[in-house]
């Protein structure tokens, strides 16, 4: 590989690094930390999630509306950070998976710039990505993301299918990447990926669902398990 190619390395987060997805879990941590009277709604939050199967609401907007249920509409940055940094802490040190660790340290090993981008909020993927070492985020923002209060509304795109390769192509472009400079490797568990491991030099289908591993098959990714 010529010298001056910028090697990156991109990992989904969730069943991709970790064991289960984080986001449901997130909401209840925060609502059990921060507001435990909020816990009342999680049957409503359950409803929402079905209008979402139902595609009666967008899931950016179920997102939304969940997470002013359990975390509130409007909440101050430096009320729920600690609530936010020990969440960080439990996916941590029981939702990752051993395998996705060892593979980090290799693509570090081996020179590659590590990157997660991920549909879950920036506000806890950040804490997570640094835990494990990563050097850059790519996640769902909120609209508020540089105030100190917090609003239960997206900024831009839910990071989520071809959403979340046009954001990284924006971030390369804004870190001065150009696309035949760089050779991308990428990791994920679900098919709506598929746009991201294209993309990459290297695709990998980790830990996949069913959908991804047959389409893996035909498209002649590898598949590992970690």
């Amino acid at each position: 590989m010529d010298a001056g190619v910028q090697k990156i390395a991109i990992y989904d987060m969730d069943r991709t690094i970790t064991v289960t997805g984080t986001y449901a879990a997130f909401l209840v941590h925060m609502a059990r930390c921060v507001a435990p009277w909020r816990l009342i709604f999680l049957p409503v939050a359950g409803l929402v999630m079905i209008g979402y199967l139902l595609r009666l609401v967008s899931r950016a907007r179920a997102k939304e509306i969940n997470q002013g249920l359990l975390i509130g509409w409007r909440v101050n940055r430096a009320r729920i950070q600690p609530a936010v940094e020990s969440y960080a802490d439990k996916v941590v040190a029981g939702n990752v998976r051993a395998g996705a660790l060892r593979r980090i340290a290799d693509d570090r090993a081996d020179g590659y710039r590590l990157l997660i981008a991920s549909a879950s909020f920036r506000l806890y993927v950040e804490p997570i990505a640094r835990r494990l070492g990563f050097d850059d985020v790519i996640a769902t923002d909120h609209f508020s993301q540089d105030f100190d209060y917090l609003r239960a509304r997206i900024a831009g795109e839910n990071c989520y299918d071809v959403a979340k390769l046009r954001m990284i192509e924006r971030w390369m472009k804004g870190q001065g990447i150009e696309r035949d400079q760089a050779h991308v490797r990428a990791y994920s568990d679900h098919v709506t990926d598929a746009p991201l491991l294209d993309f990459a030099d290297e695709g990998v289908a980790a830990n996949p669902h069913a959908k991804l591993e047959r389409l893996a098959t035909l498209r002649g990714w590898p598949i590992v398990h970690w």
